[in-house]
Order: C-alpha cells, then sequence, then structure tokens
C-alpha cells in the first residue's frame, strides 16, 4: 500500500510541477505588477540556494557510499541541516510558491498548491525513513531543527551559536 501511495503521489507530482513550470512560461505577462514578480524571483532563487545546497553538504560531510549524494551514513545537522531538515523539499515548495508570483495564473497556482502539499506530506514518509536509518539521533534532531520552517531554523541555528 505505501509503494502504491509513493507512486501516485510521484505521477501527481510530476504532472503537476512539469505543468506548472510549463503553464508558467506560457502565461507569462513581463508588462504585470514588477514588485510581485521581482519578489518571484526572489523567492526562486532563495528555492535554488535550498535546492543546491544539500548536495555539496551531503557530499562534505555525510559519509557518502556510491554515486549518488543521498547515499549518506552520517547524519548532518549541521550548516543548511542546521535550519531545516529537509532543504530540498523546501526547495520545492518555494519553487511552487514563486511561480504563481511570477505567473499569477489560476492554473500556475492550482497546480502549484497540488505540488506543494504533496512535498509536504512526502517529508512525513521522509521522516520515517530516516529514523529508521539513524534511530534515536534523529528523533533527537527532529526536535531541534525544524522541519521546513527556515526563517524559525535560522532564528534557533542563531541562538544555537551564541548559546
Amino acid at each position: 500500500m505505501q509503494n502504491k501511495k509513493m507512486v501516485v503521489y510521484g505521477i501527481v507530482l510530476t504532472i503537476a510541477f512539469v505543468g506548472q513550470i510549463i503553464l508558467a512560461f506560457l502565461y507569462y505577462d513581463p508588462e504585470g505588477n514588477a514588485t510581485r514578480i521581482n519578489i518571484g524571483w526572489g523567492v526562486l532563487m532563495l528555492s535554488a540556494i535550498f535546492g543546491w545546497l544539500p548536495i555539496f553538504t551531503f557530499r562534505k560531510k555525510g559519509g557518502v557510499e556510491g554515486k549518488s549524494y543521498i547515499n549518506t551514513t552520517v547524519l548532518v545537522d549541521t550548516g543548511i541541516y542546521g535550519v531545516v531538515r529537509h532543504p530540498q523539499y523546501l526547495a520545492g515548495i518555494l519553487l511552487n510558491v514563486a511561480l504563481p508570483l511570477i505567473t499569477p495564473h489560476w492554473t500556475v497556482t492550482t497546480l502549484g498548491l497540488i505540488a506543494s502539499t504533496i512535498t509536504c506530506l512526502n517529508t512525513f514518509d521522509e521522516e520515517k525513513g530516516c529514523i529508521e536509518k539513524f534511530g534515536e539521533d534523529y528523533r533527537r534532531y527532529m526536535e531541534e531543527v525544524p522541519r521546513l520552517n527556515f526563517i524559525s531554523g535560522t532564528l534557533r541555528s542563531i541562538r544555537r551559536r551564541k548559546g
């Protein structure tokens, strides 16, 4: 049952995500509200940061085995992982927020909401796997670092450094 759910989530997420990107290009209006569009581009850049930093962080600190950077053997709880537990999921959500800001069409917004919801739900399954892999260390990490809230995570990270 779990595998079926993941397959369905994957298919719907892919359709929503790719559809949102294609429609954002098709409906883009460069004459639209410049402030909203610029905020959207800023959110998109933030998404890129949360999307790319984990690759380098895992390769450097995760004791990666094999070709894929996600094959870690060590729980990484510093750097970007000291701010949020799932930076790449957050990157996807931020991208789904950015595109409707850049292209405010109802289809782009609807597909973004669908993709964001599935991405958020996927973090719960991801955490089950992390608990199986890292045990109590991951449970303690969950208490210290928020799942996706990078504002709270940044503030907590600053407090940890000071204290």
